[in-house]
């Protein structure tokens, strides 16, 4: 079977990333909207050729360039050293009608692991919308309360108090709270190769809700 070719979101974000830029950095140097580029590199948005052609320009590039492949063999990045104390009182908070999320060790950039505590509202899967997307895996672990796992591919599954689940997050999802409870405390964990993985989760919960 021959490899899958590379989404327009794929060439993107690998560029993004060699270049060194977060997804704001990108938005700046392109002029197109976060929110629009974010959508673009979760393959949920295209772009015509017009623009592409502005992308390209924006970017002192052809438009040929934009659909190239990095050759292999890139040098692996240097390990290093951090650490970081995750505390609610310093969390980032992302209020939406659905969820309270609570970001943790904000200092880190650039982190391949986010950790976030959800307090889950949500009690049914119409109050909730449409499944979520995004890059990476997750799991997640119940601290408090029950919830309804609501998954593209699988059936619903309820986790009660010490429980948790591993997904894949590209597949759409939904956490809602389970029959009898009022809410829910989540512990999670996602993870990508994208450096920006944070920024692209918060500008999900922006499309959701306030901050």
């Amino acid at each position: 079977m021959s490899p899958k070719s590379p989404t327009l979101g794929t060439l993107l974000r690998g560029l993004r990333t060699r270049r060194g830029w977060t997804l704001r950095e990108m938005s700046e140097h392109t002029a197109i909207p976060l929110s629009t580029l974010s959508k673009i590199e979760h393959d949920r948005l295209t772009l015509t050729y017009d623009k592409l052609q502005h992308l390209a320009q924006r970017l002192n590039m052809r438009v040929s360039e934009l659909f190239a492949e990095p050759e292999p063999g890139a040098a692996p990045q240097a390990v290093t050293a951090r650490r970081s104390i995750g505390t609610l009182d310093k969390a980032l908070r992302v209020k939406t009608d659905n969820y309270d999320y609570f970001y943790l060790c904000t200092e880190l950039r650039r982190k391949r692991m986010i950790p976030i505590v959800t307090r889950v509202r949500a009690k049914t899967t119409a109050e909730f919308g449409d499944l979520v997307r995004h890059p990476g895996e997750e799991y997640i672990h119940v601290l408090e309360g029950r919830v309804q796992v609501h998954s593209e591919f699988y059936d619903p599954v309820v986790l009660s108090e010490g429980e948790g689940i591993y997904i894949d997050s590209q597949m759409g999802h939904a956490y809602i709270v389970d029959t009898g409870c009022e809410e829910a405390l989540l512990l999670g964990v996602c993870s990508s190769a994208d450096e920006d993985l944070m920024e692209s989760l918060i500008t999900l919960h922006e499309q959701e809700g306030s901050l």
